[in-house]
Parts: C-alpha cells; sequence; structure tokens
C-alpha cells in the first residue's frame, strides 16, 4: 500500500517542485492532492506525466493523509499545519514558523536525518531555510573531520526565493532597461535588475536581517550549538540557483586537498573545482539538479587552520522542494512512517 499525500501551496514555486520531485524520485505514493487557496479552483498543476486539480484548502479535510507538504507562507501553515497534524498526518512545513520551535525538528537529512526520531511530539518537521539548507550540506563533512569553529558567509541568492512576482520583476525590470521604460520596484525596496541588494526580510535591532539572523540560528540547531557564524545575505538579478561564499575556521588543521576529498564522498555533495577558467559551478549550472554544488576550496592564510569554499544549489530544489521529500524519504527508510 503507499502513501497519500498532500502537497499545500501547489500552485507555487517551490510547490510546483515539489510535485515535480515526488514524480521524478517515484515517492511510493498512491494519491497525490494538490492543494491551493480557493481562487486557485479550476486550475490544474503537473505531477509526472499527470495534471492534478486544484482542491481548495480552507474545505479540506486531511483525514487519512499520510504526509503533508506546506509550501503557502508561515500564515498558512498557522492556521492549517496543526489541523492536518491534529488529523494524522506528518507535515513537512517549508515555512519559517516552526524551525526554532524545540518540539518540532528542523532537518537536512544529509545532515541531522537522526533528529526525525522526535516528530510525533507535534507531528511536525521543518524544513530549513534554502541558504541555510545548502550550506550545511557542505560544512557536516568537514565539521565532522575538524570541528568549525567560526563561519563568515555571505550569500548571493536568486530572485525565486521571494515567490513568483519577484521573478516577474526581475523580466520586466530587464526589458524596461533596454527599451528606456520606468522602473517601479514592487517587490523589492531598490531596482533588482543589474544590481544587488544587500536586504533580505526584515531588519533586527542589532541590524542584521533577519535572513541573516536564519542561517546563524538554523545551522547551530542543526549542525553544533557552538558554530559561530555570520552571515551578509544578497539578493542578485538571478532567477533561480543560490550561491555562498563561505570562510570556515576550524579547531583542528585541515588541507584543502583533504576537504576536497571528504566532500566528494558525502552524500549530497558534488565537487567541480578545476583551478582553471571555468573549472567552477555558477547558479545557471545548477538548476534542475539535486546536487550541492562545491567549487574554489582553497586555504586561507589569514587564520590558522582556514578555507574558503564556493556553494552554488537550485535553491527551488535543495533549499525547499528537494529537501522536504528527502525528508519524508527518510522518514521511511528509517521506519518512522508506514502507509495507513
Amino acid at each position: 500500500m503507499g502513501f497519500r499525500v498532500a502537497v499545500v501551496g501547489a500552485t507555487g514555486n517551490v510547490g510546483r517542485e515539489m510535485l515535480n520531485i515526488l514524480a521524478e524520485r517515484d515517492f511510493g505514493a498512491d494519491e497525490v492532492i494538490a492543494i491551493a487557496s480557493r481562487k486557485s479552483i479550476g486550475q490544474t498543476v503537473g505531477y509526472g506525466e499527470r495534471e492534478l486539480d486544484i482542491v481548495a484548502l480552507d474545505s479540506f479535510d486531511f483525514t487519512g493523509v499520510d504526509i503533508a507538504f506546506f509550501s503557502a507562507g508561515s500564515g498558512v501553515s498557522k492556521e492549517y499545519a496543526p489541523k492536518a497534524a491534529a488529523a494524522g498526518a506528518v507535515v513537512i512545513d517549508n515555512s519559517s514558523l516552526y524551525r526554532m520551535d524545540p518540539d518540532v525538528p528542523l532537518v537536512v537529512p544529509e545532515v541531522n536525518a537522526h533528529a526525525l526520531k522526535d516528530f510525533k511530539k507535534k507531528n511536525i518537521i521543518a524544513n530549513p531555510n534554502c541558504s541555510t539548507a545548502q550550506m550545511v550540506v557542505a560544512l557536516k563533512p568537514l565539521h565532522d573531520e575538524a570541528t568549525i569553529k567560526r563561519v563568515v558567509v555571505s550569500t548571493y541568492q536568486s530572485v525565486s526565493g521571494a515567490g513568483n512576482a519577484a521573478m516577474d520583476e526581475l523580466f520586466s525590470q530587464t526589458r524596461a532597461v533596454f527599451v528606456n521604460d520606468p522602473i517601479q520596484p514592487e517587490n523589492f525596496t531598490k531596482q533588482i535588475a543589474f544590481n544587488v541588494i544587500p536586504h533580505i526580510d526584515v531588519f533586527m535591532d542589532d541590524g542584521s536581517t533577519k535572513e541573516e539572523w536564519k542561517m546563524v540560528a538554523e545551522t547551530q540547531k542543526m549542525l553544533d550549538p557552538d558554530i559561530k557564524l555570520t552571515a551578509t545575505a544578497v539578493r542578485v538579478p538571478v532567477f533561480v540557483g543560490h550561491s555562498e561564499a563561505i570562510n570556515i575556521e576550524f579547531e583542528k588543521p585541515i588541507a584543502s586537498g583533504e576537504a576536497r576529498a571528504l566532500l566528494r564522498e558525502a552524500p549530497g555533495c558534488l565537487v567541480v573545482d578545476k583551478r582553471e577558467d571555468g573549472g567552477y559551478v555558477t547558479p545557471v549550472e545548477c538548476v534542475g539538479d539535486f546536487a550541492t554544488y562545491i567549487s574554489r576550496i582553497r586555504k586561507d592564510p589569514t587564520v590558522e587552520n582556514g578555507l574558503n569554499i564556493w556553494v552554488v544549489s537550485d535553491n527551488l530544489r535543495k533549499g525547499a522542494a528537494l529537501n522536504a521529500v528527502q525528508i519524508a524519504e527518510s522518514l521511511v527508510n528509517q521506519g518512522l512512517l508506514t502507509a495507513s
């Protein structure tokens, strides 16, 4: 018997990717239900070779659903995720709402799949922030080998992380530049076309943005509370694919060659690191792929045990949809979830 699976937010970027990945990975579902707001009734979304009719969230009964993927924002998760969990569905939530809840596991399967054993406290599992997810996949094998003390990361995050409207804004502004039309920012605080914006999410009292805070708090929850991390999160005029320049300081010595070998063998990682023109991965090349790509692995001579790495991943996949599906797969593989 297969699983009964619901995808909430099925018409959004991440919801559509969840459906694609469920089909691509042949997840053992007997039934997949595409759920969105009532305004989406009449639309369909793709699931493999099939088209699924949208079902309205406000009238949907989650009874009998085994897994409910939520990707419709914190407001929707706050109202409906507890209802789905109470009805018996395991909720895998992509919003930020439950990430720091001590009773909710925050999981990247390559990093801390063992934390899934605690999901029954609320029947909810949190998917991490997109920028954190790809980073900790790269950090985990290095931390296990040499113990990370401190991380300095600068992100170069694509507009797809801000949703469909943000992607449309990049497209329309790019066109406007070429035809000399006026540009009026709507989804971003400044022009995004041919520009970069050092501002993602709201500002906090210490001057950091919430996106930067998420990277700190989520890394400490999933990987190690003793890791010190500082981040600068930047939105760049790229449609899909987040990039990160990461500087790492370790407690123990680790050579760049040793790090390269560890990362080549690490789950979820793909090393492309040739010291020549084009011997690295950029966002355009990672779109549609499952891997977290790692390039530019080199020693940092300014600290005793330091490395620099460049990390690129499809934020709609590993940063969101893929990680959620991998959580479900890990639940099944660990015997923590069986079809009802």
